[in-house]
């Protein structure tokens, strides 16, 4: 088992700048990680050879480009383990893609129905069901939290009723990292009909997802996330449950037929794609997918784990047992991804990655998008490094010795 990360590190041109004179230490990947060389160059070669719209054009360059944008989508199916290609549905992104849950699946929901959520979910898999609730009158409820920033599932069974009819979880916390058993759930909900929707965001840049394994109904994630183009994600769907739901936007090519009287639909997945779709920004992820997928899996979850043990451990030196560094989430590595959250007692998080960004090492402050995650904890916002498989240990040592140095100054 072996990785070479600075050969991988090669195929990232943006490692190569430096931030205020200093060499660039990206560690902002749970927000949007960076593209490799063959991505960039498979995005162009499809702009500057094959640029066209699909479906319904007859000419050559039409033709290769609707077979470039449906290749990308049995590479999705692939990189999904999904029954058939025509259950991905190409989206925008994560928030698209749970937006067009809330509003199809959500159409056969009635007043006094339950949506559970937690209260660990980015805003992305909050806010459509709040607007969903306000529409049609749908009851929100919230899983509690565990101590080391866990969902609870233990709290799982007493929240749901006969009326629940959809659970919707991260199975990857963008705050904590911590890692939701998604089976052990997904199983519980389909013993009781109860449709599950996992926002898959933080956990496919890790490596390939088994939708079926999983046993859940809809998936959803984001190409930005790994190290795909801006403007492209999934979302998964069993093809039973596509087929159930109305379409979500009208327009061009997600129609069967078009009269004065009405429409008739096309099947899915065409008619969650109206409009003209994200062409190039899906051959990229598609390339994403192949790229990921080239490397040994074992040895990039080896080296990425041995990354954020080097992280959690040097948090614990910095402190030096004053208790003023606190880490939001599981504090080992079992059950995580690379994701670590901070609070710092007296330091503010924009005020630390304003510093450390002097020191070239790119950070995330704030709230994360997870408002009623930081309620909870009482807290404003945290600190958050994230690592992708081209970090290396010289990113981690740059944020360390940055954040004693910042520490310094602002305690």
């Amino acid at each position: 088992m072996s990785f070479d990360v600075q050969r991988v590190r090669a195929e990232f041109p943006i490692l190569g700048r430096r931030i205020h004179g200093q060499a660039l230490h990206y560690l902002d990947n749970a927000a949007t990680s960076q593209t490799p060389e063959a991505v960039i160059d498979r995005v162009r070669r499809h702009e500057r050879e094959s640029r066209a719209n699909v479906l319904r054009g007859v000419h050559t360059l039409a033709e290769e480009a609707t077979n470039a944008y449906e290749a990308a989508r049995a590479t999705a199916a692939r990189y999904v383990n999904a029954a058939r290609p025509e259950e991905i549905v190409f989206t925008s992104g994560t928030t698209a893609a749970i937006n067009l849950v809330a509003n199809s699946f959500g159409e056969s929901l009635r007043a006094g129905d339950e949506v559970v959520l937690s209260l660990l979910e980015h805003h992305s898999n909050i806010v459509p069901w709040h607007l969903l609730a306000s529409r049609r009158g749908v009851v929100v409820k919230f899983l509690p939290v565990t101590e080391d920033g866990r969902i609870d599932t233990h709290a799982l069974p007493a929240l749901l009723t006969a009326r629940t009819k959809l659970l919707a979880l991260a199975h990857v916390s963008n705050v904590t990292g911590a890692v939701l058993d998604v089976r052990t759930v997904a199983a519980l909900a389909r013993e009781r009909g109860i449709a599950v929707l996992i926002d898959g965001a933080q956990a496919v840049p890790h490596g390939p997802a088994d939708v079926q394994a999983l046993g859940v109904d809809f998936y959803a994630f984001s190409g930005h996330k790994m190290y795909a183009p801006n403007g492209i994600g999934v979302l998964w769907g069993r093809h039973e449950r596509l087929a159930a739901m109305p379409p979500f936007l009208g327009g061009g090519s997600m129609i069967h037929a078009v009269t004065t009287a009405g429409t008739t639909p096309a099947e899915p997945p065409k008619r969650f794609e109206a409009g003209t779709p994200p062409i190039a920004q899906a051959i990229g992820l598609a390339a994403a997918m192949d790229w990921i997928r080239r490397h040994d899996a074992a040895a990039v979850e080896h080296h990425v784990q041995a990354l954020t043990g080097r992280l959690l451990d040097g948090l614990g030196v910095i402190d030096r047992g004053r208790k003023r560094i606190r880490v939001m989430g599981p504090s080992g590595l079992q059950g995580r991804y690379p994701v670590v959250s901070f609070d710092v007692a007296g330091a503010h998080p924009h005020d630390i990655c304003t510093l450390l960004d002097q020191s070239g090492v790119a950070l995330r402050g704030g709230h994360h998008c997870a408002q009623p995650l930081m309620e909870h904890w009482g807290l404003a916002g945290t600190t958050r490094a994230s690592l992708a498989l081209y970090n290396d240990a010289g990113d981690v040592d740059a944020f360390l010795r940055g954040l004693d140095q910042a520490l310094g100054r602002l305690l």
